[in-house]
């Protein structure tokens, strides 16, 4: 009786996408993102305006900044733009590559999914293939370097900066990031460790970006507290307090009732007295420089400036942590336990005027295991440009102390994988076969469009650079030159990159795409309307 009565599951309104078309429009999405940043990969990438809701510009070509900006709305499209924030969060750098091969990878995959191979066959091929790729990368293509080679960490920073807008200035840069590193590298157990949050970046705009320098130390962007105090402190014994130098108010409310006027005067006195012994405990401590996480009051302040005693207040919890590792002092919750032995130690600690802000300068430390690095520049969109510059060359040769193995950059180390991978292809057998074939096509793309964002002629340099890499004289080490377009040996031309940077856009690219080309529905809920009513503030 009741057939062809449509049975609704789905709430109305309800989109569903489903089989191929799904699959089609999930593929389109995630390759309209990867074609958006393709055009930046490389030195001879363009930069990207970004305009956001507020009128505010930024101007780049770092993947995952373009990425973060643009407000993506397709799901699997974000899903693309997830692969950019993990690639910059493990290794800083190759955020546009992981992007593009993702891209790729089920740009190819459209081909075999249209001779009908199922995908599941499609995302095996690929894992084969990646499993593949990353022993090629260890054992054949990388190459072990020494975490004491300076020459190779500058090659690997300068190649990091390379596709940035910083280029004119990126030697001076590299310098900083590469000595930056090797100050707060130390060993654990037996293993290196770079931890690059403990380097505190700070930008002021003025200057150039080649007045950008290392400070052997800490810089807090707060003043000193009062103007009387000294404007520099050599040899300076510095207090790190992580508790208020004020009167505490009392947990509970409470009053005092005062019945004449000489217990006012008392009162007085006694906060008065609780605060000269404040300032005394800090004096017999024997410190010259007091650096509080909370408030100081300002009758402290000004027994502080009496006694030449520098101060500041109001300082981040983590600036007081890379504090206590630059200078070697330790954070004291309470005046009372202060000693001469908890004291950190600066050859100077002074107030210097930049741009048009007092900073607190903490330098000449001994042994610092954290430092900061102080970035100039015309405007402000070219100091956070060099800020993110910066950023990636820290991270990349962060991860070639840790990792200590590096492999050529320029397309060379794509290329050399997918010669390889060609090879290796019959050997699986199946229809996974095919999706290897595919995976080594898809790797191309990385010096196809270093080729293409140089100007020159796509086709050729890769015919020019498969030729290098097969053959009696095959050289791994080939790569596309910038410069004119023709093959060149990379490490001759010092275009070096960390083999986890690779590593890493590989696994991503690979994990997003078969996630992508796994989704066979797509069932979107109908976007619940606003609620009339005044304008509230909020606009969505």
């Amino acid at each position: 009786m009741l057939q062809g009565t449509p049975i609704l599951v789905l709430k109305e309104g309800t989109e569903r996408d489903r089989g191929k078309s799904a699959t089609q429009n999930n593929i389109a999405a995630a390759r309209a993102v990867a074609d958006a940043v393709r055009t930046t990969l490389g030195p001879r990438g363009m930069d990207k305006m970004l305009v956001d809701g507020m009128g505010d510009i930024t101007i780049t070509n770092d993947g995952v900044t373009i990425l973060k900006e643009v407000d993506v709305e397709h799901p699997a499209a974000k899903m693309i733009v997830e692969v950019a924030k993990t690639q910059d969060q493990q290794c800083g750098d190759g955020t546009t590559t992981a992007v593009v091969l993702a891209g790729e990878f089920l740009k190819r995959s459209e081909y075999l999914l249209e001779q009908n191979i199922h995908p599941t066959v499609i995302t095996k091929g690929f894992e084969i293939a990646l499993q593949e790729a990353r022993r090629l990368l260890e054992k054949e293509i990388g190459t072990p370097v020494k975490i004491d080679d300076e020459a190779m960490l500058l090659d690997c920073a300068t190649t990091a900066m390379g596709s940035k807008g910083v280029f004119g200035s990126r030697d001076v840069l590299a310098r900083i990031a590469v000595h930056a590193v090797q100050r707060i590298a130390e060993k654990r157990g037996d293993h290196m460790v770079a931890d690059v949050d403990q380097i505190k970046v700070e930008k002021r705009h003025g200057g150039t970006i080649g007045d950008t320098q290392l400070i052997e130390g800490i810089i807090l962007d707060k003043e000193r507290g009062h103007p009387r105090m000294p404007g520099e402190v050599a040899n300076a014994k510095i207090a790190l307090l992580n508790s208020a130098l004020e009167v505490k108010k009392t947990e509970i409310e409470s009053k005092i009732n005062i019945k004449n006027p000489s217990q006012i005067q008392s009162f007085l006195d006694e906060e008065d007295k609780t605060f000269r012994k404040m300032v005394q405990q800090v004096k017999a401590s024997g410190a010259t420089v007091v650096i509080a996480q909370k408030g100081i009051d300002d009758v402290v302040l000004h027994y502080l400036a009496k006694e030449g005693i520098y101060a500041v207040k109001q300082v981040k919890e983590s600036d007081l942590q890379k504090l206590a590792r630059a200078t070697g002092g330790k954070i004291v919750s309470s005046l009372q336990d202060l000693s001469a032995t908890d004291l950190g130690a600066a050859a100077k600690v002074e107030e210097r005027k930049v741009g048009d802000d007092h900073m607190t300068f903490v330098t000449g430390c001994k042994n610092p295991r954290s430092v900061s690095i102080l970035i100039r520049g015309g405007t402000e969109h070219v100091t956070q440009e060099v800020e993110r510059s910066l950023q990636d060359a820290l991270k990349v040769v962060s991860s070639v102390i840790e990792d200590g193995v590096v492999c050529p950059g320029g397309g060379a180390t794509e290329i050399d994988l997918a010669v390889k991978l060609r090879k290796f292809a019959p050997t699986v057998g199946g229809r996974e076969q095919l999706a290897v074939e595919a995976f080594a096509q898809a790797l191309e793309v990385i010096p196809w469009a270093l080729a293409e964002n140089g100007g020159y002629d796509s086709i050729n340099t890769l015919i020019e650079l498969r030729g290098a890499h097969e053959g009696a004289h095959a050289n791994k080490n080939v790569g596309v030159n910038l410069v004119d377009g023709k093959a060149a040996d990379m490490w001759k031309l010092r275009v070096i990159e960390p083999a986890r940077v690779k590593r890493q856009a590989l696994t991503s690219a690979v994990e997003v795409a078969s996630m992508v080309l796994r989704i066979d529905d797509v069932i979107a809920s109908k976007k619940s309307s606003p609620s009339p009513g005044g304008g509230g503030g909020h606009d969505h």
